[in-house]
């Protein structure tokens, strides 16, 4: 082989080892900045886990009592719908006895005016024989 071309390829190495090197150098510092970024994060993440973890708690608190609330408004509403059930049972019974009222009345009416026609178709009689 030709020493010009010898050092050519020597030259081509060298040159291939300065940019692998120079590539190694930058992954590294990028490696560093990333660890630097990460511990960052980690410093900044901690309190707003802890942060987190309270609100979920608080988060299961508020639908516990919202859930006793949501109880509590179904007895009240079913104490309501049971008292309206005897507000219409107690109704249906004054409107049968509305209703009676005024069978008896009509059958007061009745023989009052059965007791009168009576009474006139007498004196009817009484007044003819005389």
């Amino acid at each position: 082989m030709a020493a010009w071309f010898q050092a050519l390829l020597w030259l081509g190495l060298l040159a291939l080892l300065v940019a692998l090197a120079a590539a190694a150098l930058a992954l590294r510092r990028a490696a560093l900045r990333a660890e630097a970024v990460l511990a960052i994060v980690e410093q900044e993440l901690r309190p707003l886990v802890a942060q987190t973890h309270a609100l979920l708690e608080e988060t299961r608190g508020l639908a516990r009592e919202a859930k006793g609330e949501v109880e509590r408004i179904q007895a009240l509403t079913d104490r309501v719908g049971d008292a309206a059930h005897g507000v219409a049972r107690v109704l249906t019974a004054v409107s049968g006895f509305t209703r009676a009222g005024q069978l008896v009345g009509l059958a007061a009416g009745l023989r009052r005016g059965i007791d009168m026609f009576i009474q006139r178709m007498r004196r009817n009689e009484g007044e003819h024989h005389e």
